[in-house]
C-alpha cells in the first residue's frame, strides 16, 4: 500500500495527504480486464419499503454509512501506459453524491431498473455505486435501488452499506449478525461422473428478435420458499440448485440444443465466508465454485429426492474446501510481470478461447437477509431483490434472496441470447421445478 509524505501548509497547518492507494485484488483486476460497455458488469439491488424516506435524512445516513465503511470510498487511480497494476485510491469523502431522487412519475421504477442494467457507475469517481430512491403515484412506499459496479463491490458488501444506513436513519443499534455457517471439513465432492475436460452444456439460444439490442434484461418474481422436512440433509440452496439445473436441462431439450442429453451442466455458485456484522470486509469477497451435474441426472422423471441428497453432498464439500476466489489459474494472470494493458489483452483473449468451457449458468443465493433494514418511520424492508450480471458466454443468471418468508428471484439474461418471452418461459420452468423440490412434492 503506497503512501506519500504530507506537505506542510502555509501558516503551520497540515493539509490532507494524498489518497491511500490499494492495488486491485485478483477479482477486481480480472473484472477490470474484461469490462465492456455492451454488457456492463453491474449488480442491481432493490429494497422495497412500506413508507417513504426523507430526502435529507437519507442522504445524511448514507454519507455516514460510507464513512463507517471507508473501503467503499474508492476510485480507480489514473495510470500510465506502462503501469503494471491497477490501483484504487481511497478518498475521504464521495467525489459525487451517490444518492438521487428520480422524478415522481409513472414508470419510474422500470426506468431505474433499466438504468441499473445498462449504465455502470464510473470507476473514476468515488464511490462506484448509485442509489436511486424511486417513488411512483400508483405505488405505496418507495424503492431504494442500488446500481453497483461489480469490478469494485459485490451484492453482500453493498447490502452491508444499506444496513448501516438503515441503522443510522432509524437511529437503531446494529443487531448481532452471526457469521455464516461454514461446513466442517469434508471429503472432495462426489461430482457427476463426467470427464474432467468435458465441455459443459451452454444455455440454448431462444428468440431474442431480429435485431437484439446488446445488454441485459431482467424478470423479477416472488415465490414461496420451498418447504423442507425437519432434519432434511439438504438446504434451500440445494433446492434452488436442483431447480436451476432441471430448468436449464428442460430448456435446452425443448430448444433442440445439440448434445442436450449428453453434455453435463456446471453451475457456478458464489460462496461468501465473511462475517455479516459492521466489521464485514467491503469489496468483492465471494469465491466461486462449480457444481457439476451429469446429463443422466437431469432426465425427465428424475428422482428429485435422490438428486437433492447428491447435490447437498457436492455443495457441502465445495463450501468446505479452501480455494482462491477465482480458482488457481486467475492469480497467474494478475502477476505484475507485464504492463496492465498487455495482461488485459491476454486475459480477454483467454476468456474468448475458454468460452466453450465456461460454466452453464450462475446461481447466486444470498439467502435469508441477515439485517432488519429498518428505516424507522419509513418501515422495514418488505422485499429485497438482487440480480447478477449475465454476460455472454453464460448469458443467464439466477439470483435469489428471502425476506419475510418469501423468496425473491431475479432472472437476468443477455439480450443477444434470449428474448422477453424466453425469460417468461424460463421463469415458468423454474417455478415448477422449485415446487417439485418441496417436501410436499417429494
Amino acid at each position: 500500500m503506497a503512501t506519500t509524505q504530507h506537505q506542510r501548509a502555509p501558516g503551520g497547518g497540515q493539509p490532507p495527504g494524498p489518497p491511500v492507494r490499494v492495488p486491485f485484488p485478483v477479482v477486481d483486476e480480472v473484472a477490470r480486464h474484461c469490462a465492456q460497455d455492451a454488457e456492463p458488469s453491474t449488480v442491481h439491488i432493490e429494497i422495497h419499503l412500506p413508507g417513504r424516506v426523507d430526502e435529507e435524512r437519507l442522504r445524511s445516513a448514507f454519507a455516514a454509512a460510507l464513512a463507517r465503511h471507508p473501503r467503499a470510498l474508492m476510485r480507480e487511480r489514473p495510470r500510465g501506459p506502462l503501469a503494471r497494476r491497477y490501483e484504487w485510491e481511497l478518498t475521504e469523502a464521495p467525489d459525487t453524491d451517490p444518492v438521487s431522487f428520480p422524478p415522481y412519475a409513472p414508470g419510474a421504477l422500470e426506468r431505474a431498473r433499466a438504468g441499473a442494467l445498462d449504465r455502470a457507475p464510473a470507476l473514476t469517481a468515488s464511490p462506484p455505486l448509485r442509489l436511486d430512491v424511486v417513488r411512483e403515484p400508483d405505488r405505496e412506499g418507495c424503492v431504494l435501488l442500488f446500481t453497483v459496479h461489480h469490478t469494485a463491490l459485490d451484492g453482500p458488501a453493498c447490502l452491508r452499506l444499506a444496513a448501516t444506513a438503515a441503522e443510522i436513519y432509524g437511529d437503531s443499534p446494529a443487531p448481532p449478525s452471526p457469521a455464516p455457517a461454514r461446513p466442517d471439513a469434508a471429503p472432495l465432492p462426489r461430482q457427476a461422473r463426467t470427464p474432467a475436460l468435458a465441455r459443459p452444456a451452454q444455455v440454448a439460444p431462444g428468440s431474442p428478435g431480429p435485431a437484439p439490442v446488446p445488454g441485459n434484461a431482467m424478470l423479477l418474481a416472488e415465490l414461496p420458499v420451498p418447504r423442507r422436512e425437519s432434519g432434511a440433509p439438504y438446504t434451500v440452496n440445494d433446492q434452488l440448485m436442483v431447480a436451476t439445473a432441471l430448468t436449464v436441462s428442460d430448456w435446452n431439450r425443448a430448444q433442440g440444443a445439440p448434445g442436450a442429453d449428453r453434455r453435463p451442466l456446471r453451475i457456478t455458485m458464489p460462496v461468501d465466508d465473511r462475517t455479516r456484522g459492521p466489521e464485514m470486509p467491503i469489496g468483492n469477497g465471494t469465491r466461486l465454485v462449480e457444481v457439476g451435474f451429469a446429463a443422466a441426472e437431469l432426465t425427465p422423471g428424475t428422482d428429485v429426492a435422490a438428486l437433492l441428497r447428491t447435490t447437498a453432498e457436492r455443495t457441502r464439500a465445495l463450501k468446505a474446501q479452501p480455494r482462491p476466489q477465482l480458482g488457481h489459474g486467475a492469480g497467474l494472470l494478475t502477476v505484475p510481470l507485464l504492463p496492465v494493458a498487455a495482461r488485459a489483452a491476454l486475459t480477454r483473449g483467454l476468456r474468448v478461447a475458454a468460452g466453450p468451457w465456461t460454466s452453464t449458468t450462475l446461481l447466486s443465493n444470498i439467502g435469508r437477509i441477515p439485517y432488519p433494514l429498518d428505516f424507522g418511520d419509513a418501515g422495514r424492508a418488505t422485499a429485497v431483490w438482487f440480480s447478477a450480471p449475465a454476460r455472454m458466454p453464460r448469458g443467464l443468471t439466477f439470483t435469489t434472496a428471502s425476506t419475510g418468508g418469501r423468496l425473491h428471484l431475479a432472472l437476468r439474461w443477455s439480450r443477444t441470447l434470449l428474448g422477453e418471452r424466453d425469460g417468461a418461459r424460463l421463469l415458468d420452468l423454474f417455478t415448477r421445478h422449485l415446487a417439485a423440490t418441496s417436501s410436499e412434492a417429494i
